[in-house]
């Protein structure tokens, strides 16, 4: 659970939010972090509950009184159409989205229509209904997205700004790409107060086994191999969580609409170094390890398609205009996160199902984690 600060104190009036995707990875994070620091808001939590929503990542808010959990899907426009109304929803932060690049690339399909039908139909909803209310000025709606729309960077490129062109690689990174451009457009032709904010790699609690960091630490805890694409040497820039949630916090507080804010964490790591420290870390941590040291489990797979080689964020703007920069190292955020896996197992071992065990075996063509 995130029970960081937010940047600044704000007197203002409770808001009514909506918050898509809530029970995923950062959106359940965004969640605690929102319900922990702004206890007199209403909070709306929405998801389809897909494989990588959990409900039971939101058990300790289930019983107050200023929130309510509600599965659904931001592709029903009626449905929404009806949430907004009945919830008197001002303020939309919207994570909804199906996020890993190896499913996207498995099968695009659902990337297109999460991503951009969803975000369409959200946006279009929201943009009704904030008209019908006299369109105030007061209202956010935040579109949470990913350096990746951006492309790769070369070792010397210098990292991604706001204003770096677009130029997306893979089905997930295209996908998340559209839903940017709909959520400015909807500022410039409607005038709908949306906010972009374009974050880094992300870890922390509650994230899907799938994702790097968080299938490491399991199969380390399992003496599985640990598995690396291609030479390993593709440099991603890693944000905890809760810097995130501490980042959304200011921008939908303290940012312009019509903006948009890159968040980064200022850790630029080779996948395969960042490996070799989860490696050394989980030796530390984690008791009668069934392989150690945990280095032995390394084994390099063949590249993913069109893997990205460098990501980089320049969070200059965000720090600059809203004051915000992350409280974490890698290593202070890594040991939060390694500890939350060590005393989490029944929430992370009943998914590695069968389905997830046929993905993995797909996907890297090794043994799968049971």
């Amino acid at each position: 659970m995130i029970n960081s600060q937010p940047e600044q104190t704000l007197l203002r009036e409770p808001c009514r939010l909506l918050i898509t995707g809530g029970a995923g990875f950062i959106g359940s994070n965004f969640v605690h972090h929102w319900c922990n620091n702004y206890k007199r808001d209403r909070v709306v939590v929405l998801d389809a509950l897909t494989y990588a929503g959990n409900r039971q990542n939101l058990a300790s808010l289930e019983n107050r009184e200023n929130f309510r959990f509600v599965k659904g899907n931001i592709c029903d426009r009626a449905f929404i159409d009806s949430l907004l109304q009945e919830e008197n929803i001002d303020t939309v932060a919207h994570f909804a989205a199906e996020s890993h690049v190896d499913r996207s690339i498995l099968g695009p399909d659902a990337f297109i229509q999460t991503n951009v039908v969803g975000t369409f139909t959200l946006l279009e909803s929201f943009r009704h209904y904030w008209m019908s209310r006299g369109q105030p000025q007061s209202d956010r709606f935040l579109h949470v997205s990913t350096d990746e729309v951006y492309g790769s960077l070369a070792p010397d490129d210098p990292p991604f700004t706001e204003t770096t062109p677009y130029a997306p690689n893979s089905p997930y990174s295209a996908s998340k790409a559209g839903s940017d451009h709909l959520a400015r457009a909807y500022y410039h032709t409607y005038g709908l107060p949306t906010i972009i904010t374009n974050c880094s790699n992300n870890y922390g609690s509650y994230h899907f086994p799938e994702k790097l960091i968080p299938l490491m630490c399991i199969n380390i805890l399992l003496g599985k191999p640990l598995p690396v694409y291609g030479d390993g040497q593709n440099v991603r820039d890693w944000l905890y969580v809760g810097d995130h949630c501490r980042a959304l916090d200011v921008v939908i507080n303290q940012g312009k609409p019509g903006e948009t804010y890159n968040i980064g964490g200022n850790n630029e790591v080779k996948n395969l170094d960042l490996v070799e420290l989860l490696c050394q870390l989980m030796d530390e941590l984690a008791p009668h390890l069934p392989v150690q040291p945990s280095t032995k489990l390394i084994t390099f797979v063949k590249d993913r398609p069109g893997h990205d080689r460098r990501y980089a964020i320049d969070a200059s703007k965000i720090k600059r205009e809203l004051g915000w920069t992350p409280q974490e190292t890698l290593l202070s955020g890594l040991r939060q996160t390694i500890a939350w896996y060590l005393n989490n197992r029944d929430w992370w071992q009943p998914l590695l199902s069968e389905e997830y065990q046929a993905y993995y075996q797909k996907v890297y063509g090794i043994e799968a984690i049971k």
